[in-house]
């Protein structure tokens, strides 16, 4: 009892703010008690000339965030991490970026005042980081593309009210039987068992009420017999090849343009009065024909959704399943309706609270789709969409296995489903980018072709042994379904676009101290690779630059500066030349905006967004934005109001909020702050604005910082553009590296260091 009775003593002298603070996220009001205890304190260290200052250390959110990241950091220590956990953590680090801006533009405050409170950031800072550290995948939560879910936007309401600050109004909170409605048996077919659903916990795992009132209306589904007829494919000659890394390479080797043959439309004609274009007809032709199975990559803005509705359409693929990015699931709704207006279609928000349980088509986001794919797994669709479909390329991740476990449901009780892949950018960095996709579509199953694609491949009686085995494996899988078509080829009254790099000095501190920044980390690398040479031991002597050794040294310079906390590195170093170009850049796109209308403004970071707002405010601009952590209400408010309103010049983009799913063709000019790591990511962004419905010639303003590493990347990124243009458009031109664009700048950079030393000693 006395030990218990010293450590309560102790915790009490030294977690006084820990209390405060739990006090005040409680909501309870602790101003009576704070000057009291702050004048003992100040009585006790011999005068209490800091007493003025102490009531204030335990108001606002800091204190709140410092109880908060406690709680964080004591679940990990306990290895109890739990949804919750995750979603304190996240909150905590949005929170504190958001407060580290404010108290940095707050003129009221004094310069010691400031610094004491960016001080008190810094504390919570670090404890974000030891507890990252102790579990690496917190740390995807603070990615600009992470998903906000909806109990993270309540908590942040929750603790900003706590705090006293205004915030947005939270989503409803599911009633318990909406979270705890048991899921009502549903008949397999004869002929299979379903695969199982990627396993989710129990807590986040809900069934909404109306789909309970489906399934009690009709608890069976009804069988495909089918099934039973479906023929399976033995390898013969292949038998105990690997086969898909040289269907792989086929890609990579290029050939003719990846399109499979489709037939000529007898109609353009859709319902409402609404006219295909003849390559979107010609989509719809080979659904009601019987083919069921498409990876759609047409690029961007050549509509692919009304081509997966209206394939949905001519092969009753319903009820129907599409998953979708967040910021285009209202879009979907809206699609739906227009292209497809005889079939009800509902979007699932938050816990399903107002979906219609009897829809026909089922509108449902990644970032949710673990709350619902037990629910879903059993409503019995006959098709799948999957929207922007290279998200599912990391097959590791969460929302890749849901979706691959609900195609495999749905083909393991469905003869012929309708399963449609849609990206105009099916590859990102490497041609193992379409793995994940074609084991959606069931072509693999993750070791092996499978169905009709093994079938072909041995039709073909050739191994990978023979050269022809590439050219002919290559149209095997086109045939299977990949349509790739170009606006250049389909859609030529699309005008033109272009980009144009706009070169900028960084000619102030914040430029100098980013040269010297880059002149430091080629001294690191070229003292690492000296070292290394210097202690190799293979005995190898290589006269000159030694690249071999130069890309090991990049590699584990790469490796390093992804898990760094302190130190430059090639990301910081982007970082901060992103923040040094946005008042030049928010410049430049007010200019555009005062002279040709309409500008979408695109940059990587909050911080860079901020900076560009700041700007068009003080220029008397009118603008608005889309960011990831926006709700889908706001986010379609801001996008209308971009769109139909005149007097909105500019919106402010996230390049991974925004960069996909949206119609911004009312504007012909962008600007791209901050350049991307991929020109898939790149050209993502310009086809917001390069869409069919465009009506001039579209130009995108990449805004390049001369003389610093951004020049490198921008060409390295330009570089990498052949990749899909080799393996889906028929062209000759060379793949560059597989290899990511932040290495090979790594590469570039100390290759250039070391020519010019030895270029010194000669």
């Amino acid at each position: 009892m006395a030990r218990g009775g010293q450590r309560r003593s102790g915790a009490s002298g030294t977690s006084a703010t820990s209390k405060n603070a739990s006090k005040t996220a409680g909501g309870k009001s602790n101003r009576t008690a704070k000057p009291a205890a702050a004048a003992k304190r100040g009585a006790g260290r011999g005068g209490g000339r800091k007493q003025p200052a102490r009531p204030r250390d335990n108001e606002g959110v800091i204190p709140i965030l410092a109880r908060v990241v406690r709680e964080v950091e004591g679940a990990v220590q306990r290895d109890q991490m739990r949804p919750s956990t995750r979603t304190k953590f996240q909150v905590v680090a949005l929170l504190m970026r958001e407060e580290r801006a404010r108290v940095k533009a707050d003129p009221t405050l004094s310069e010691a005042r400031r610094a004491e409170q960016l001080k008190r950031l810094d504390g919570v800072a670090t404890i974000l980081a030891q507890t990252a550290a102790r579990k690496p995948a917190l740390l995807a939560l603070l990615t600009e593309d992470a998903a906000v879910s909806d109990a993270a936007l309540e908590l942040r309401r929750e603790l900003l009210d706590a705090a006293g600050l205004e915030a947005p109004p939270a989503p409803a909170a599911p009633t318990p039987a909406e979270t705890t409605a048991p899921s009502t048996p549903t008949a397999a077919t004869p002929s299979s068992t379903p695969a199982p659903v990627a396993s989710v916990p129990a807590e986040r795992r809900v069934v909404p009420q109306a789909i309970v009132a489906r399934k009690r209306s009709n608890p069976f589904l009804p069988p495909d017999f089918e099934i039973a007829n479906k023929p399976r494919v033995r390898p013969r000659l292949l038998a105990g090849w690997e086969l898909l890394e040289p269907l792989f390479r086929a890609f990579e080797r290029g050939g003719s343009s990846a399109c499979m043959p489709l037939p000529q439309p007898a109609s353009l004609q859709a319902p409402g009065g609404l006219e295909l274009m003849p390559h979107q007809a010609r989509v719809v032709a080979a659904a009601a024909a019987g083919h069921r199975t498409f990876l759609l990559a047409d690029e961007p803005g050549l509509g692919k959704t009304a081509q997966a509705l209206l394939a949905a359409q001519a092969a009753d693929a319903y009820p129907l399943l599409v998953v979708v990015p967040n910021v285009v699931k209202t879009s979907w709704a809206r699609e739906a309706a227009r292209w497809t207006p005889k079939r009800r279609t509902t979007v699932v928000h938050g816990n399903g609270e107002s979906i219609d349980g009897f829809a026909d088509v089922v509108v449902v986001n990644y970032e949710i789709l673990d709350r619902h794919v037990g629910w879903l797994a059993d409503l019995g669709f006959r098709g799948m969409v999957v929207d922007e479909a290279h998200f599912i390329k990391n097959k590791g991740s969460q929302r890749s296995q849901h979706v691959l476990a609900l195609s495999q449901q749905i083909q393991a009780r469905t003869a012929s489903p309708l399963l449609m892949a849609l990206t105009g950018t099916p590859l990102i960095n490497d041609i193992e980018d379409f793995r994940a996709i074609w084991e959606f579509l069931g072509w693999i199953d993750g070791e092996k072709p499978v169905g009709e694609l093994m079938a072909a491949l041995e039709d073909n009686a050739l191994t990978p042994a023979d050269a022809a085995f590439y050219p002919a494996a290559r149209d095997a899988v086109i045939d299977r379904g990949i349509v790739r078509r170009r606006k250049i080829d389909v859609a030529a009254d699309i005008p033109a676009r272009r980009v144009a790099d706009m070169p900028v000095e960084l000619d102030d501190d914040a430029g100098r101290s980013i040269r010297e920044a880059e002149r430091e980390l080629a001294r690191r690398l070229v003292k690492r690779y000296e070292t290394a040479l210097e202690t190799r031991t293979t005995g190898t002597v290589v006269d000159g630059i030694d690249h071999e050794l130069v890309r090991r040294v990049a590699t584990w310079e790469r490796e390093e500066s992804t898990g760094a906390k302190t130190g430059e590195n090639v990301f910081s170093m982007m970082r901060r030349i992103g923040q040094a170009k946005a008042g030049l850049a928010a410049d430049y796109a007010a200019q555009l905006a005062n002279n040709v209308g309409k500008v979408v403004f695109f940059a990587k970071h909050v911080d860079v967004m901020d900076a560009a707002e700041q700007t068009f405010a003080k220029r008397g601009l009118r603008f608005t934005s889309i960011r990831g952590d926006q709700t889908p209400r706001v986010r379609e408010k801001n996008i209308d109001a971009f769109v139909n309103d005149p007097e909105v010049a500019i919106v402010v983009c996230s390049l991974s909020a925004a960069g996909v799913g949206l119609n911004l063709q009312v504007a012909s000019n962008m600007v791209l702050a901050e350049l991307s790591w991929t020109d898939a990511e790149q050209t993502q962004a310009i086809d917001r604005i390069h869409r069919i419905g465009q009506a001039e010639p579209v130009t995108a303003w990449r805004i390049i910082a001369a003389q610093t590493i951004d020049t490198r990347i921008a060409e390295l990124i330009d570089s990498k553009a052949g990749l899909a243009a080799r393996a889906l458009d028929g062209s000759d031109e060379e793949v560059g590296s597989s290899a990511d664009v932040q290495l090979e700048a790594l590469v570039s950079l100390l290759t250039d260091a070391l020519a010019g030393r030895v270029a010194d000693l000669r």
